[in-house]
This record gives structure tokens, C-alpha cells and sequence, in this order.
């Protein structure tokens, strides 16, 4: 198993522009190729896909639109070799953050795990109001 680093999924999401970068773009895009044909494992955290989201739609970074790089996202945790025991919550918050971007990524993320059965969302971020499966604990209310 492989543990991506932010760094190696953003080599092979941005355009190089020097040749070690190019470099380093096709070994990322190489490992990324074997991941989806099931030859090596890979995995990452939800930090790292945090952080990853942040750079490629930051303004001062790549500045993709959230769909593009909520694709982008999405593509790696679809491939075949990609194993996280949250998939399915991580593909939820890419598709909850593309239809709401303004939530961002983290809040999106944090929405995805707090929509699983029997959970409750302590917070004091109104954003959270009107997604469908919050339930959104305030200070007062009963445990």
C-alpha cells in the first residue's frame, strides 16, 4: 500500500512548469495509471484530499472551478487500486461540494460523515442548516 502525499496527487492535477517538476508530474501520473488497472494500492487521508481540494481552487494557486476539481478528486478515489474505508462519504462530499461550493470542501466532507444514521453534527455553522440528514446539535439541547 502506498500513502499519497498532497504534493504527488498535485504533480499529476497541475502543469508542470520546470523539468524537474515534469519529472516528477509523470512518475505521479505513472503511479496514479497502475492504481487504476488494480497493480499497487494506494490510499490517503481526508487531510490530504483537504488540502489538495484548497490548492487547485485557490485563487493564488491553481484556481480551478469546484466542479473541475471535485472531478479531479473523485477520479483517484474510483480507481481500482484506491482503498479508504470511507469512499463512499468522500464521493458524497465531492458531489455535495460541487453542487454547494460555497460550503467548501472540509464543511462538505464533514456533512458526508455526519449524515450517517444515528449521528449528530456538533456545531455552531448555520451552513450546515438544510442539507439533507443533518441533525444539527446546539448548546442546551439534551444529548
Amino acid at each position: 500500500m502506498i500513502f499519497l502525499d498532497a504534493n504527488v496527487l498535485l504533480r499529476a492535477f497541475v502543469q508542470p512548469d520546470d523539468l524537474l517538476t515534469q519529472r516528477f508530474s509523470l512518475v505521479a501520473t505513472e503511479l496514479l495509471r497502475r492504481a487504476g488497472r488494480g497493480e499497487v494500492e494506494i490510499t490517503t487521508s481526508d487531510a490530504v484530499l483537504a488540502e489538495v481540494a484548497f490548492i487547485l481552487t485557490a485563487k493564488t494557486h491553481a484556481n480551478l472551478p469546484v466542479p473541475i476539481a471535485a472531478g479531479l478528486l473523485a477520479s483517484i478515489v474510483q480507481l481500482r487500486g484506491f482503498r479508504h474505508g470511507e469512499k463512499r462519504s468522500i464521493l458524497g462530499a465531492l458531489d455535495l461540494w460541487t453542487n454547494r461550493p460555497r460550503l467548501g470542501f472540509v464543511d462538505a466532507l464533514t456533512a458526508a460523515y455526519a449524515q450517517s444514521p444515528g449521528m449528530r453534527l456538533a456545531t455552531f455553522d448555520t451552513d450546515f442548516d438544510g442539507l439533507p440528514g443533518i441533525d444539527r446539535w446546539q448548546p442546551g439541547e439534551a444529548d
